[in-house]
């Protein structure tokens, strides 16, 4: 059945999925923040924007553009957020004081960004929202236009954390007419914890950074970038977030398995996986080491789970190294510019278990 929904963000994965959507017959209604407002420009004269690839395909006309978060919130109880983890709390602040406890606010993905807005609500007294997060982007998608979008691939069986989880199931009724196949994690911090980017990302760009800076990303970072050596540090660092989720009580997919569930490649190690993905191997790397695979996937993706790793008694090296060596390139502090266990609002449950878990399932704290 066609579905009203809001899209926040006016990016890449954004862009693609206001297309497909609207192309299946829903009415989306695409918001950015004032500020970013330009980022609407190229589809403002008709409101259309082309999508090219492997989905549907052809001239998508967005039901309706805004930079009003009023009305954003107003347009749908069903709020889709497809932006950048550091832009998670500047949307949060803009569009609380508009949501109520009819609101669903969807993450895609969250990396933890589900519980830096209950934080955000609950610092505003505002109660009863319904918030969620997906462990990765539906798509593999880039605009290849202005005012055009491509996807290369679909993601199979999208993984899904709700907050407070007992509101597990009313969430995946609602989004899997959107996205097929999803599946549920027990809450919040097992599909934060799921996300694939900051498990990737980060060590393979800081390993090619020589690459990346001569070339200006003139290679692709899967297929040429992510040799049998970079994908051994990135199975190191998958071994150190999958240690953290099991003294959480999680038993996390390797990210082999995971690229392979996801549909991004055939069953094998990490090289083989990736080496035989018709998706990833067609994405380049990024044009500078000023990328968002370092400036997001650092602060607000391996120094939290390194955060959450010392409080939980697990040692972290290799992220702990990585978060360090990438201090350096992005020339800021990876340890502080980001997300931190007080952002999440669960600085002191962090340690305690049990108390972490009925939070995370009940959204109230003792």
């Amino acid at each position: 059945m066609p579905d009203t929904l809001t899209i926040l963000g006016a990016g890449n994965t954004a862009f693609a999925t206001a297309a497909r959507l609207t192309l299946q017959g829903h009415a989306v209604t695409l918001f950015e923040l004032p500020e970013f407002a330009s980022a609407l420009d190229p589809i403002r004269p008709d409101r259309t924007i082309t999508l090219r690839g492997v989905a549907e395909t052809g001239p998508a006309v967005i039901h309706a553009l805004t930079t009003d978060p009023a009305e954003a919130a107003a347009s749908s109880d069903l709020l889709l957020l497809i932006v950048p983890a550091y832009a998670h709390r500047p949307f949060a602040e803009a569009l609380a004081p508009h949501l109520t406890k009819d609101h669903t606010v969807v993450l895609m993905p969250g990396t933890l960004g589900s519980l830096e807005w209950a934080k955000v609500l609950e610092d505003r007294d505002i109660k009863g929202v319904t918030l969620a997060e997906v462990d990765t982007a539906p798509y593999v998608c880039r605009k290849t236009e202005p005012n055009e979008a491509t996807i290369w691939g679909i993601v199979s069986g999208l993984g899904l954390g709700v907050f407070p989880a007992e509101r597990t199931q009313t969430v995946l009724k609602r989004l899997d007419p959107l996205f097929p196949g999803l599946h549920a994690y027990p809450d919040v911090a097992a599909c934060g914890l799921s996300a694939m980017n900051p498990v990737v990302h980060p060590a393979g760009v800081l390993m090619n950074a020589g690459r990346v800076e001569y070339s200006r990303g003139d290679f692709y970072f899967y297929e040429e970038g992510v040799s049998p050596s970079v994908a051994k540090v990135i199975m190191q660092v998958d071994d150190e977030r999958r240690a953290v989720g099991a003294a959480l009580g999680y038993d996390l997919t390797r990210v082999d398995d995971a690229f392979h569930q996801a549909g991004f490649g055939p069953k094998g190690d990490l090289w083989a996986t990736i080496n035989g993905s018709r998706m990833l191997t067609q994405l380049r790397a990024p044009g500078t080491l000023d990328s968002r695979w370092l400036t997001e996937d650092i602060p607000y993706g391996i120094a939290v789970w390194t955060a959450l790793g010392a409080r939980l008694k697990v040692p972290t090296p290799t992220m702990r190294a990585l978060v360090d060596l990438g201090s350096i390139v992005m020339g800021v502090d990876g340890w502080s510019v980001g997300r931190n266990l007080s952002d999440l609002g669960i600085d002191d449950l962090a340690g305690n278990v049990p108390e972490l878990t009925r939070y995370l399932q009940e959204g109230k704290k003792a």
